[in-house]
C-alpha cells in the first residue's frame, strides 16, 4: 500500500491548466452531465477490450435506460489527455489503466477517493495488492493484478524452468550446443528479452539487491553497488555467455519466441495467452534467483483498474459506483481470467479449483507475491526517463556500469528538481 505524503506537483498542473485555458478560450467549457451515459476511458488490449465490451452489453441489458460509452486512447494519450480534459471539466466518468498514474492524477485534483463509496466489508473482499491507496486514500481499485513480467518458456526445450541464474545460464547454453548455430548466430537463442528498456532491467537490479528509490520513496537510489552488478550481469549475459541475441528490443524478442528460436522469454502476462493460441506449448515459472545475493529477480507488479473522476457529479455517483461493482464482480473477473489468464483480484476466486489446478495462473501469482509494487509517485517518471540513455549505453559499449549508474543518479535528481520548479 502506497501511503506517501507528498506535496502536488506544480509542474503537471502548470502544464494542464495552460491546456485548459485554451480549451477553454476556444469555447471547450465544462460539459453537461448526462446522467444516464456513463463513459470509460481505458488503454486495454485488443482481447481485453472485446471481454469489456461483452460485459458492458449484459449490463445495459439489466440496466434499462443507462448507456455506457468505452473510448480507447494509447496509454500515453490516456495519461496525459485524461488529466488535461478533466481540469477543463471534460473527460470520462471512470479511467481505466495500470496504477502508475495515480500520483499524477492525485496531485491534479482530477480522480477522487473511493473510500467514501465503498465500504470496508466490501474492499475486504479484494486482495491488498488490488487496491491503490495513497497519501490515505483509495484512488483505484482493480480487476486484474500483475501487469508483471516472468519467465515464459516453450516445454519443447525444456522439461522444467531454472530457478538460479547459473541454471538459466547453463540451461541455455546446453540448448544452443544441441541445435548448433549458422553463420554465428545460434539456431535456437536460449533466452531473450527486451533488453533495451529499463522497465525489463529492473527484476535484474532487484536481484542484486537494488531498488529505484530509497526508503523514503521519492529519493531515487541509482548510483549503488546493486546497480553496477546487474548492468554488468546483463551485459555478461550477451557478451560473456553469449546466451541472447547480440540486439533485442520488444519485437524482436516476442518474434523470436513465436518462431520457437528462443527457449525462454521474458515477458510480461498481457502476452501469455498469444503464445498459447499460436500452439506453443507454454510454461511460465517465476524469474530466477540471483546466486550471488540469494534474491529472486522481482519483477515490478501493477495493479489495472478503475479511478473516479473528480467530475462525477454527486446525483450520479451512484450510478458509476453501481457499474463498477458490476464490472469487478466474480462473473466478470472469472469471464476475464478464462479468455487471457490474468490474475484476479477478489480472494473468493482463489480458493476454485480452475484456477489452483490452472499452472501459469498459479505460476503468476506466485511472482506477484515475489514482485514488488510499482511507485505511483511522480518521480518515477523522471526515473524511467534517467535510467534509459545509461542503460542503453552500457549496452551499446559507451558507457561502464559504474559511469551509467552515476549519470542515472545525476540525471534522475535533475529531472526531480526540475519538476519540481
Amino acid at each position: 500500500m502506497m501511503n506517501q505524503k507528498r506535496p502536488h506537483r506544480f509542474w503537471v498542473c502548470h502544464l494542464v491548466l495552460s491546456t485548459a485555458l485554451m480549451l477553454s478560450f476556444s469555447g471547450c467549457g465544462a460539459k453537461v452531465q448526462d446522467l444516464n451515459t456513463i463513459v470509460i476511458w481505458h488503454q486495454m488490449r485488443p482481447d481485453e477490450r472485446a471481454i469489456l465490451q461483452r460485459q458492458l452489453r449484459r449490463y445495459e441489458e439489466r440496466t434499462p435506460g443507462i448507456k455506457v460509452v468505452e473510448i480507447y486512447k494509447e496509454t500515453e494519450e490516456l495519461r496525459s489527455g485524461f488529466v488535461i480534459a478533466s481540469i477543463a471539466g471534460q473527460g470520462p466518468d471512470l479511467v481505466y489503466g495500470p496504477s502508475d498514474p495515480i500520483g499524477i492524477y492525485e496531485a491534479t485534483k482530477t480522480i477522487q477517493p473511493l473510500e467514501q463509496f465503498l465500504s470496508k466489508d466490501y474492499l475486504d473482499q479484494f486482495s491488498g495488492s488490488a487496491q491503490t491507496w495513497h497519501n490515505d486514500h483509495l484512488y483505484q481499485i482493480a480487476d486484474k493484478i500483475g501487469n508483471h513480467l516472468a519467465l515464459v518458456y516453450n516445454k519443447k526445450y525444456l522439461e522444467r524452468p531454472p530457478t538460479s541464474d547459473r541454471e538459466l545460464i547453463e540451461m541455455s547454453r546446453q540448448i544452443q550446443e544441441k541445435h548448433g548455430s549458422l553463420a554465428g548466430r545460434p539456431n535456437v537463442y536460449g533466452l531473450a528479452w527486451n533488453y533495451t528498456e529499463p522497465f525489463f532491467f529492473i527484476p535484474f537490479l532487484t536481484g542484486f539487491g537494488g531498488w529505484v528509490f530509497d526508503e523514503d520513496g521519492v529519493t531515487p537510489s541509482l548510483n549503488s553497488t546493486a546497480m553496477v552488478n546487474a548492468l554488468r550481469f546483463v551485459r555478461a549475459l550477451r557478451d560473456t555467455h553469449r546466451i541472447i541475441p547480440n540486439e533485442s528490443d520488444y519485437e524482436i524478442a516476442d518474434a523470436l519466441f513465436k518462431d520457437q528460436k528462443t527457449a525462454m522469454l521474458i515477458n510480461g502476462d498481457w502476452s501469455w495467452a498469444g503464445y498459447v493460441e499460436k500452439g506453443i506449448d507454454v510454461g511460465i515459472a517465476p524469474l530466477p534467483m540471483i546466486s550471488e545475493t540469494g534474491l529472486w529477480c522481482a519483477p515490478m507488479t501493477s495493479p489495472k483498474g478503475y479511478s473516479l473522476s473528480a467530475n462525477v457529479p454527486p446525483e450520479k455517483i451512484e450510478s458509476v459506483i453501481r457499474l463498477l461493482r458490476f464490472l469487478l464482480n466474480e462473473e466478470n473477473q472469472l469471464e476475464t481470467v478464462r479468455a487471457i489468464m490474468t490474475a484476479p483480484t477478489l480472494r473468493s476466486l482463489y480458493g476454485r479449483t480452475e484456477i489452483r489446478s490452472h499452472p501459469i495462473i498459479m505460476n503468476s501469482l506466485l511472482q506477484i507475491e515475489r514482485g514488488r509494487p510499482m511507485p505511483v509517485v511522480p518521480e518515477m517518471r523522471a526515473v524511467w526517463d534517467a535510467m534509459r540513455p545509461p542503460y542503453q549505453a552500457v549496452m551499446g559499449g559507451a558507457r561502464t556500469s559504474e559511469q551509467a549508474a552515476r549519470d542515472m543518479q545525476d540525471l534522475a535528481l535533475k529531472k526531480i528538481r526540475d519538476m519540481n520548479e
